[in-house]
């Protein structure tokens, strides 16, 4: 069983391991792959994607009951670009394969939900198998080019 924790500033070290990892981060290799987090952009980040008054932010560790321990982060996003609130949800690679995606991603749709937010979308690298994911979870394809698959769900 998961649930989503805010964590403290003084967690983030797992966000910078977990963005780091090439493997987990494998997915993200069109646009950069891992991702530089040091220390001094905690207290930043922290406040926008944490401590967001206005609603246009969430951010939460996935943490599995079972394992003891953080498995990924959730989070989600108004991006003025799209319009739209935008998802992102990855596990750490050692921890892929149990379902954690699909119910990370159920908590996250439960928690915008209850936040007032009505359609959640991502922007999926058109090669990505968590795809199916989505798709499994009620979302449907808005549009598609050669780099990216737009998924949307109304909640």
């Amino acid at each position: 069983m998961l649930k989503l924790i805010k964590p403290e500033i003084g967690q983030l070290e797992y966000r910078q391991k977990l963005i780091a990892d090439s493997d987990t981060m494998a997915y993200n290799a069109k646009w950069g792959g891992t991702i530089d987090f040091p220390p001094e952009k905690w207290e930043k980040w922290y406040e926008r994607c944490l401590n967001d008054a206005n609603g246009k932010q969430f951010y939460r560790y996935v943490y599995s009951k079972e394992e003891n321990c953080f498995v990924g982060e959730a989070s989600y996003r108004y991006d003025e670009g799209y319009g739209e609130y935008i998802v992102n949800i990855i596990i750490e690679h050692k921890h892929r394969g149990k379902g954690y995606g699909r119910e990370g991603l159920r908590l996250l749709m439960d928690a915008a939900k209850a936040n007032g937010v009505e359609k959640l979308c991502d922007d999926i690298a058109a090669d990505n198998p968590s795809i199916a994911l989505f798709k499994e979870m009620g979302f449907s394809e808005e549009w598609r080019n050669d780099d990216a698959v737009m998924m949307a769900k109304t909640l």
